[in-house]
């Protein structure tokens, strides 16, 4: 019996191999997007699993009335270890502030990020060197360890893991530094670092006020997270009113509290960040599962169309004696044959897609390799999806009655047909839901490149150095060297270039309003050299002595967040240093068009900020190739400690990439729109051909009687252009709801335009019209005697 249906079924398949072709065709496709999703969201989840205390590790954050931060203090770790027994350990660890450049003999490697680990940290988050982790033995001098890649690249033929001295800086610098060993780097994990210091103990000294370090706690199984983290506020603002006596100060800290981050929050949904990625990953679970979701529509909706050709075989074997249940399997197996190539035709197309995948990305996922879940996973969905879309078909198909079909009524039910109308204005929702949403990104990527930033990244070179900068005096000999290198315009140091990043934050007080807002330390030249604009008074000027003992500029959201009247002039406080406002700047998106602007303060003089390491230099456009080989050419006498590492990049490129996330969320937008699109109208084109087909004597009929062809054609075109019209009026809300909603996760957006849903309405109208057209054209110019000639 089942080699009888086998074969009955291989026949079906081939006789009707147009359909088959079109249903197998178009699940593959889909499964092949819902592989490649499925792979991706797999990953993205998956960060810092490895770590055995995964589930119990959390981040110590802040709370104040204007923001959320990670940074804490030194002190705070070890006070959270003594005062609560849940938590079993509790580390910080503190990032690198600049590219470090390690060689050994003419080997070279450069570290973009050393970070520092107190022992307790580099415990919690699972840090093991290759020889072991170990304690270090004293309090200041800790033990170095480099990533496994950097330490291959320094030390080729190294075989040991004995420590090795290696130069830091230039060739001549003379600032050697010892290696402990390597240490492997997790690439699936949120602690990234190129190497480590692994200290006892770290910021020594430090008090509540440097809050530039991330502390790491882990606690018991089972602990009560939320009473902890009340208790854990309670701490903080207890630490920090120890000795303090002024009321309006003690009023502000009862205002702050902490918070507990889980490790699993830190890759995509961050609560002192931005959750974009966390967002942009269910769009792309949604779509693949859409896009998989409609494939199974279209299969569904063809095998239902087919279902006469199959009534009088159901009609034959019926009276023979089979049961439902029988007929059901046969057709559940043809399906499931059906399923099981496409899933093998899907995997060969997402091995010759995945290339692309990984770089839109930059990823490097691969398919097969042991640990893939993908071989748990696909057999699961395999089955899934030949029950989704097999199950009512084959219900339907077994369904019919003997007497019925035997005598010639082959027709599904109007049930059926409502069916697979409902169908096919849900694909057609769907892709109208994609393209909208493809407009609407184009839309607001577009708004995003032509906007004003505020500032001028083009024809501006950011410099990578390790030479610090905090003192005027300092950078002022390197300026006149730059500023001698024809093509070079203007030169500046800070602590951070617009590119995104954040910037430091403190207290400060004004108009007798105390609060933090953001800080960023610059040299001269500085708000020149991004062509800065000026709203009221000067910059920085060396024609002002003070300028760089107190002068501060701020910028127009500072003036706005402290009730500013004529800022000029006034004094505000912070760092114990009354800074006096020479000047306010305009606003300038150097965060990028997520974030809003944030009050920020300018000051060449600052006690409590960073170190200032980021020279930027504005070069004339026809004289960039050559400035730039001048400068290479001159930085070991220009910056001795660098040398002959003279690396650069363009500050257009990395502000630039502030908008890959949206970009790569457009190209998958745009795949997404062509394939839902290409699948519901492969969908159909096989449907109006059946229709077409069942209508081929009412055509015949009604061309006898004089009806021309453009009647003929408005008479097929008009059921699917009203279902195409219902999928519009549908999906519209759907994508304004979803729309509005992503618009909302920037702070500088477009307002949501008409265009992009009137042309979705004319595309999805346009591609029916054609499609059935085409089909219903062989119809329409077939002879009526052909059609007649047996009635």
């Amino acid at each position: 019996m089942f080699k009888l249906n086998l074969k009955i079924a291989l026949r079906n398949l081939w006789k009707n191999r147009g359909i088959t072709a079109i249903n197998v065709g178009g699940l593959a496709i889909a499964l092949a997007a819902f592989i490649l999703v499925t792979m991706y969201f797999t990953y993205e989840t998956s960060f810092d699993k490895s770590n055995p205390n995964y589930e119990n590790i959390y981040v110590v954050g802040r709370i104040y009335p204007e923001f959320k931060t990670n940074y804490t203090s030194p002190p705070f770790a070890k006070a959270i270890k003594q005062n609560f027994p849940e938590v079993e350990l509790a580390g910080i660890t503190k990032g690198g502030f600049f590219e470090l450049v390690i060689k050994k003999d003419k080997n070279t490697v450069f570290a973009k990020n050393f970070m520092q680990a107190d022992y307790n940290a580099a415990k919690i988050l699972n840090l093991k060197p290759n020889n072991g982790l170990e304690k270090p033995a004293g309090d200041v001098e800790g033990l170095s360890y480099l990533s496994s890649e950097n330490m291959k690249a320094l030390f080729p033929n190294k075989k040991d893991n004995k420590p090795e001295m290696v130069g830091i800086g230039a060739s001549n610098s003379g600032i050697t530094s010892r290696i402990d060993g390597g240490i492997k780097k997790d690439l699936h994990s949120n602690i990234i670092f190129d190497g480590i210091s692994i200290r006892n103990e770290l910021g020594k000294g430090e008090n509540y006020g440097y809050n530039n370090y991330t502390t790491y706690i882990q606690v018991k199984p089972g602990a009560d997270i939320g009473n902890l983290e009340q208790k854990i506020t309670n701490l903080y603002r207890a630490e920090l009113l120890k000795g303090e006596t002024d009321k309006k100060t003690i009023e502000e800290i009862k205002n702050v509290s902490t918070f507990l981050d889980p490790l699993s929050n830190l890759h995509l949904r961050p609560k002192a960040g931005n959750d974009a990625p966390y967002k942009i990953l269910i769009a792309l679970s949604v779509l693949g599962t859409l896009i998989l979701v409609i494939a199974c529509i279209n299969f569904t909706n063809l095998s239902i169309a087919q279902a006469t050709k199959r009534a009088k075989e159901v009609g034959v074997k019926k009276v023979m004696g089979a049961y439902r249940f029988q007929l059901t399997s046969q057709f559940l197996v043809e399906i499931f044959m059906q399923c099981f190539s496409a899933t093998i035709l899907a995997l060969i197309l997402a091995e010759l897609i995945l290339p692309n995948f990984n770089n839109l990305f930059q990823l490097n996922l691969s398919i097969w390799h042991i640990d893939n879940p993908l071989f748990w996973q696909l057999p699961l969905v395999l089955l899934s999806i030949t029950l989704i879309a097999g199950i009512y078909p084959a219900m339907v198909l077994s369904g019919f009655k003997p007497s019925l079909v035997l005598k010639g009524n082959f027709s599904t039910s109007k049930q059926s047909s409502w069916l697979r109308n409902g169908l096919l204005v849900f694909q057609f929702s769907v892709a109208v839901i994609f393209i909208i949403g493809l407009f609407i990104i184009n839309s607001q990527l577009k708004y995003m490149r032509s906007q004003d930033l505020g500032f001028t990244a083009n024809q501006v070179v950011y410099i990578k150095n390790i030479m610090l900068f905090n003192k005027p005096e300092v950078f002022e000999p390197v300026r006149e060297r730059f500023l001698k290198i024809p093509g070079v315009k203007l030169a500046t140091v800070a602590t951070d270039v617009p590119n995104g990043a954040e910037n430091g934050s403190n207290g400060y007080t004004t108009n007798g309003l105390q609060a933090n807002i953001d800080f960023v330390d610059v040299d001269f030249d500085y708000f020149e050299t991004l062509d800065i604009k000026l709203k009221d008074g000067r910059f920085f000027s060396s024609s002002f002595k003070t300028d760089t003992a107190n002068a501060a500029v701020i910028n127009e959201s500072a003036v706005a967040k402290y009730g500013l009247k004529n800022p000029v002039g006034k004094t505000i406080r912070g760092c114990n240093i009354d800074y006096k406002i020479v000047g306010v700047a305009k606003d300038f998106k150097a965060q990028g068009f997520e974030s809003a602007i944030q009050p920020t303060i300018y000051a060449i003089k600052n006690p409590c900020g960073n170190y200032k390491t980021q020279i930027m230099l504005k070069i004339e456009e026809n004289k960039m190739a050559d400035a730039l080989i001048a400068l290479k050419a001159q930085w070991p006498e220009i910056n001795p400690k660098d040398g002959e590492d003279f690396r650069y990049e363009f500050l257009d490129e990395l502000y630039g990439k502030l908008f890959k996330k949206q970009e790569q969320l457009q190209s998958v937008f745009f795949a997404a729109a062509l394939l839902t699109i290409f699948i519901a109208v492969l969908g159909l084109f096989a449907f109006a051909k059946y229709i077409t087909n069942g209508r081929i004597k009412e055509i015949a009929v009604r061309k006898i009687l004089g009806a021309s062809d453009v009647q003929i054609f408005k008479l097929i075109n008009r059921s699917f252009f009203i279902m195409v019209i219902v999928a519009n009026l549908i999906s519209w809300p759907v994508a304004y709801i979803l729309t509005k909603k992503w618009l909302e996760t920037f702070a500088y957006r477009i307002d949501l335009p008409l265009l992009p849903f009137v042309s979705s309405a004319l595309i999805t109208i346009t591609l029916t019209v054609i499609t059935v057209s085409i089909q219903a054209k062989k119809a329409v110019k077939a002879n009526p005697v052909d059609a007649l000639k047996y009635e």
